[in-house]
């Protein structure tokens, strides 16, 4: 019976990360009457009290767990296998189609990113189940490109056993904030929005198509998926060529979702590179050395430096103001 043991756990893992300085920690899944054009801030909970303390921030992180499982992503529930064999992919005939649904029911309310974290799980579940394997459990990586990427960064923000996270190129539905990718759309820039994205594919539960013409009544926005990898190690990786990825949402997005790796007292665990001059998916060389240093950091616990952050600022002519979708002041969380 571990098997179900380990389902139940994370299950538990997803819901009640952590609780309060008062010991309770409500999670519910949606919010009635929010509305806010900006970003949602993170110090906040969900009744509006502020998050002054680092106990503070992990009922805030369950909140938040929660409520993208509520508006975006579905229900994840508590055998390794690949990406879309697991929940297929392809369009959105796709919808149902993988042997997670075999296991829940065509009709379960996750999505195929939700569906991929619970197969990373499920994947450390055996490692830890098997040390023969001599896998060290406490020092695992997650990372992909495009689609993956956004695999990835989801299976990152709900599983706390990765040590370091690694989007590549995640665009929209990825390290961009859907509310900064509909403005680069409205200020001329051909990107990939949420209307656009539930229409492509089943990276999102359907119940997210309720809200992706009204960004404002969502009380998540995917800076705060970032943050849920805080204070763990999480690096991202942008290419400015290719205008659907919402180079600016990534930009804006990553800085918002940093507020809070400085709020922990660790920004440095946090790094961003947003350049140009490649492929989609291709590594270029000059990336490497920041790879290296988070590997070496947080796989390898060598004492290095981390700070790894820049961009080359094409925005396409759009224009990035942070106090006009940041209206926080950063606290300090001890």
């Amino acid at each position: 019976m571990k098997f179900f043991t380990a389902v139940q756990l994370g299950l538990a893992l997803a819901f009640t990360y952590g609780a309060n300085a008062q010991g309770t920690c409500s999670t519910p899944a949606t919010i009635s009457g929010y509305s806010d054009a900006k970003l949602p801030n993170p110090f906040l909970f969900n009744d509006g009290t502020p998050v002054q303390t680092a106990a503070d921030w992990t009922c805030r992180r369950s909140q938040i767990a929660a409520l993208i499982q509520g508006y975006e992503a579905g229900t994840l529930p508590p055998a390794p296998y690949a990406n879309s064999n697991m929940a297929q992919q392809n369009d959105n005939s796709s919808r149902g189609v993988g042997l997670f649904y075999n296991l829940y029911g065509k009709n379960h309310s996750a999505s195929a990113m939700t569906a991929w974290v619970w197969g990373v799980s499920r994947i450390i579940d055996a490692l830890e189940a098997n040390p023969s394997a001599s896998i060290n459990t406490s020092k695992i990586a997650v990372t992909g490109c495009s689609r993956d990427g956004k695999g990835a960064l989801m299976a990152g923000a709900f599983e706390p056993r990765i040590a370091l996270t690694i989007p590549q190129e995640s665009g929209s539905g990825g390290d961009a904030c859907w509310r900064l990718s509909l403005y680069e759309q409205n200020s001329g820039s051909v990107v990939q929005t949420a209307t656009e994205i539930v229409q492509e594919n089943v990276w999102f539960s359907t119940n997210f198509a309720n809200y992706v013409n009204n960004l404002t009544v969502l009380p998540i926005d995917h800076h705060l998926l970032l943050a849920m990898v805080a204070p763990r190690g999480l690096i991202s990786f942008e290419n400015t060529d290719y205008v659907w990825l919402s180079p600016l949402s990534s930009f804006g997005c990553e800085t918002a979702a940093h507020t809070v790796y400085t709020a922990l007292g660790v920004p440095q665990n946090h790094g961003f590179e947003q350049i140009g001059g490649h492929a989609h998916c291709a590594w270029p060389a000059n990336l490497t050395a920041s790879l290296d240093a988070f590997f070496n950091k947080f796989l390898l616990d060598e004492n290095v430096s981390t700070d790894e952050w820049s961009t080359n600022n094409v925005f396409n002519n759009v224009t990035w103001t942070a106090s006009d979708w940041i209206d926080w002041t950063t606290p300090t969380l001890s």
